[in-house]
């Protein structure tokens, strides 16, 4: 079979790397304080991220749905505002997003080839590996996963397709994306029955009005037939209820066909390129562990929100060594204790994402077992938490999550 080559393609090595735990996270205070969060949500480069997890992951993940930059040439930025008006896009707040810009394509496969070499070896024996791109590139990455896995290790080239706005007048407007799917072995996971869908009406017409329709051949209407090879689901933009204004956001149903299809309940799903954290925010609605990764502070932070609302599953916040969240301190007048009842300054709240409470702070690793969060639509978050147990004598913190990302850490002695 032919292989893909290029001057400064070299044999990929892990990197060495360590993986520092920030917080522990459990949403709406569900699990705490004595379960211990099996689930990762890590801020890093993935490439040092999955180096640092072979030890205890190599060959243990069964499903890795990856998302990587498309080879586009773009920078894309991230919406952070609030109550703007979705029809006046020169309205909105914009942050940095993830930048898709590349010199050249010896550069992009430079990022690629080594990341699919570490996800082939993350992947259990009956993994699966979904890689999600378009045409830009998806015909680079077929003959690194043909070079990686075997060519007869692909089990689908799915074509996602959907509607939307298009610039594009000098052609037809490019309205599809493709997932390569490549199973680490001959025996891997596929759940037929958890991904069938009901038969077009038509269908079930035709079929009832002739036992000669299908010549011969009379499909179980009521069961349902396996999705094609092609998909339609509306892309994030027409989802309003799951817009979070992260570039390039994937809609669940994409997520939950691929996740019901390719693993089973307990089973370990990763995304190693996260972004909103669909795929372990579906997975863990799914009762599916996660392990989810992102370079960019704004993916996590988009990520860890989401989970704190869409699920009471806890789960670790841990950061790439060399990395670091940067904090600037609350002033103490902009927090009030009475007893059991914790308040911050009103004029902090249209500033915040979400705050968060560690009732009792050992100073290493953070603790959230309340979170305030502000509403998905309009609304004002909370400025009050009362206290889980008492804190006397305990030191308590607190870490205030700016719109923008930026965070602001209150600690005293209760």
């Amino acid at each position: 079979m032919p292989v893909l080559s290029w001057d400064s393609k070299t044999t990929p090595q892990p990197v060495s790397a360590s993986l520092q735990l920030d917080a522990k996270v459990f949403p709406q205070g569900s699990g705490y304080p004595h379960e211990a969060p099996e689930n990762q949500l890590i801020l890093g480069d993935n490439l040092a991220v999955m180096s640092a997890l072979l030890p205890d992951y190599e060959e243990k993940i069964e499903l890795i749905y990856a998302d990587p930059p498309f080879f586009t040439n773009r920078r894309y930025p991230a919406r952070v505002g609030r109550d703007e008006d979705s029809r006046k896009p020169e309205q909105w707040q914009l942050a940095d997003g993830y930048p898709d810009h590349w010199e050249n394509i010896e550069a992009y496969l430079n990022m690629l080839y080594p990341r699919l070499q570490l996800m082939h070896r993350l992947l259990a024996p009956q993994g699966t590996l979904y890689l999600h791109l378009d045409w830009h590139a998806d015909h680079y990455a077929r003959l690194l996963l043909d070079e990686i896995f075997s060519p007869d290790r692909l089990l689908n080239e799915i074509i996602w397709v959907y509607h939307g706005p298009s610039p594009i007048r000098t052609a037809f407007n490019r309205k599809h994306d493709t997932i390569l799917v490549y199973t680490k072995s001959k025996e891997y996971t596929f759940n037929v029955d958890a991904v069938r869908e009901p038969y077009n009406p038509s269908t079930v017409k035709t079929f009832s009005s002739s036992p000669k329709a299908g010549f011969g051949k009379v499909p179980d209407l009521e069961r349902g037939k396996v999705p094609e090879d092609w998909w339609y689901f509306p892309v994030v933009a027409r989802l309003h209820s799951e817009r979070t204004g992260y570039p390039t956001q994937k809609p669940e149903a994409l997520l939950e066909r691929i996740i019901l299809a390719s693993s089973n309940p307990g089973d370990l799903v990763a995304d190693f390129f996260c972004g909103s954290g669909t795929t372990s925010l579906v997975a863990a609605k799914l009762e599916r562990r996660f392990i989810a990764a992102d370079l960019s502070w704004r993916a996590i932070h988009t990520a860890r929100t989401r989970h704190v609302i869409g699920s009471p599953v806890p789960f670790n916040l841990l950061v790439e060594s060399g990395l670091t969240i940067q904090r600037s301190s609350a002033q103490p007048e902009d927090v009030h204790q009475k007893e059991n009842l914790l308040t911050i300054d009103p004029h902090l709240q249209p500033e915040l994402d979400y705050w968060e409470l560690d009732p009792d702070w050992d100073e290493k690793v953070f603790c959230s077992a309340m979170q305030a969060v502000r509403p998905k639509k309009k609304g004002t978050i909370a400025g009050e938490l009362n206290l889980p147990q008492p804190t006397k004598g305990k030191k308590i913190a607190l870490r205030l999550v700016k719109i923008d990302g930026e965070q602001i850490q209150y600690s005293r002695t209760g």
